[in-house]
């Protein structure tokens, strides 16, 4: 028997159960976090990871080709909220032929259906980026959170090499729910930033920077060896990583 016809039985099951109340719905929505994928040849496609983490499965484009991502985000399209990271132009132009909607945030190397929250609310993430080299992988961090539904303030180009910029910003710091910080370089703004704070602060080491930066492992050791506590770090160039998890927290409150 194929997946479909099997998965389509389970679900079927499940939801006569509920209706002649012998399942409570909580064991329901508990056998249903593991509902099985859609299998699209290329790619396995997670269709229920909304239902255990409380947002879909995001696109990942980095090495796919155009008509792959575009088939992915059709198919989560008509399900609901669609992010896609790390895409170009290119693929952009081919998920418009299938999701009208859609927009491109080239800044940020993201395609969505959602638009971002820009509302006011008193809590909020703070993205912080060191330099204007690093505002990519910044952009990437406050577009995610903002699609995932939290308002996002930025902080752009407050590095170390010029600290009276940030310290101008103490306000917006001090304000702020969840902070993420973005620095290539030798990755010091981090450290200072959680320093100065008493909320969370996500730390995000980029690329960014001359040889001996070693495109980045250099600005994650520091960060890894941060002596300010509260600091959590992601990976090198992360920045949906860190939006992401920011939402989280921010969310999760």
């Amino acid at each position: 028997m194929r997946r479909e016809a099997l998965d389509r039985r389970k679900l079927e099951t499940i939801l006569k159960s509920v209706r002649r109340k012998k399942l409570p719905v909580g064991e329901a929505l508990s056998a249903l976090r593991h509902f099985p994928y859609e299998d699209l040849g290329f790619a396995k496609l997670d269709t229920h990871r909304a239902l255990r983490k409380g947002f879909p499965e995001v696109i990942f484009c980095q090495g796919k080709k155009p008509e792959q991502a575009a088939r992915l985000f059709q198919h989560l399209c008509n399900r609901g909220k669609v992010i896609a990271t790390r895409a170009t132009a290119e693929i952009y132009h081919q998920v418009r032929n299938v999701c009208p909607k859609a927009l491109y945030y080239d800044s940020a190397g993201i395609i969505s259906n959602v638009r971002p929250f820009r509302k006011k609310a008193s809590r909020f993430v703070l993205v912080v980026s060191a330099g204007t080299a690093d505002a990519p992988v910044a952009e990437e961090a406050a577009t995610t959170a903002e699609l995932m539904g939290v308002r996002v303030e930025r902080l752009w180009d407050v590095g170390v090499a010029g600290l009276h910029r940030l310290l101008d910003k103490r306000k917006l710091l001090f304000e702020a729910s969840v902070l993420v910080v973005v620095a290539g370089m030798e990755g010091a703004l981090a450290s200072v930033v959680a320093g100065l704070v008493s909320r969370p602060v996500i730390a995000v080491p980029t690329s960014v920077g001359y040889g001996a930066s070693f495109k980045g492992l250099a600005a994650l050791l520091a960060m890894l060896n941060c002596c300010a506590p509260g600091v959590s770090v992601v990976n090198i160039d992360n920045g949906f990583g860190a939006g992401y998890l920011a939402a989280m927290m921010l969310k999760g409150k």
